[in-house]
């Protein structure tokens, strides 16, 4: 694919899908399209993007495709240890309810983690998880609470497939009551308008794709997002430069928080804050365990 066809496949995929593609890295966006296409029977870009415009079935798998829809129920365990251990027990100690936001959710494991979490540390409290992805496909699956398979499940823990799922033998769905505590909403990262409000946003292995800059300008819109002393949880491999400017400061692997300025939202020290009802999983395997 030259410049030419790439930038005339980036223009089309942005009219048919709102996919920016200008904000993914050039050399592996075009590199993985190549692969894609030639799977394709498109003899070449201009007759692939004809098949685009007639075609909703292959616009999908385009999408899907660009979308990138991994993910597993506590995904990247050690994170979400400290997430359990540290920064939701700090922020509840503020206030007895949380605003959160799962931006790019896929198929809804990530934000039905962060509250089968929140229902273990704060039993009966009503939060607000918000949970979004551009993926229409995904979004269904995600309100249906399922299904799921053993893989999606593995970090789950024997106690807590029992309490939160429904089925068994590698299909699992999400039971009504923890169903109710999210709300999904499809929603585009790159020109959508964010809420703001939240006292954490997850967005996690969402930007290893994007350019520096668009990377920049998403962490910019997710300050202005947060509370005063809210949080921002990034993926394992995603690191966010120039933390200062921005106004966060890093209080963890893969966490920073929005510098606050009045004592109604401390800073969050870097010691682990524990408490009675998180003693069940004081070691990374306890989620795992019977």
């Amino acid at each position: 694919m030259n410049d030419r066809e790439y930038l005339y496949l980036k223009r089309k995929i942005l009219s048919l899908t709102s996919i920016d593609i200008g904000n993914y890295k050039s050399h592996q966006m075009r590199r993985r399209l190549d692969m894609f296409v030639s799977r394709t029977q498109a003899s070449n870009i201009v007759s692939y993007c004809r098949m685009l415009e007639r075609d909703e079935d292959l616009r999908k798998r385009l999408q899907n495709f660009l979308t990138i829809n991994v993910s597993e129920f506590f995904r990247d365990f050690s994170q979400f240890e400290q997430l359990r251990t540290y920064i939701l027990p700090a922020l509840l100690r503020n206030k007895p309810s949380l605003n959160i936001w799962s931006a790019g959710c896929s198929y809804g494991a990530e934000p039905y983690s962060i509250a089968i979490v929140l229902e273990e540390l704060s039993p009966h409290r009503r939060h607000r998880i918000l949970a979004t992805d551009i993926d229409e496909g995904s979004l269904i699956r995600a309100r249906a609470g399922g299904p799921y398979n053993s893989t999606d499940t593995k970090n789950v823990s024997n106690r807590l497939l029992r309490k939160y799922f429904t089925g068994s033998h590698g299909e699992y769905r999400i039971v009504d009551s923890l169903k109710q505590r999210v709300a999904f909403k499809q929603h585009n990262l790159l020109c959508d308008e964010f809420e703001s409000g939240f006292d954490l946003v997850v967005c996690r292995n969402v930007t290893i794709y994007f350019t520096n800059e668009a990377k920049d300008e998403l962490n910019r819109r997710f300050y202005r997002s947060l509370k005063d002393g809210g949080v921002l949880f990034i993926g394992g491999t995603e690191i966010m430069l120039g933390t200062n400017n921005m106004g966060f400061r890093k209080i963890g692997t893969s966490f920073y928080q929005k510098s606050p300025t009045s004592t109604s939202a401390p800073f969050l020290g870097r010691t682990p804050v524990l408490s009675g009802a998180t003693r069940e999983f004081n070691c990374p395997a306890s989620l795992k365990a019977g």
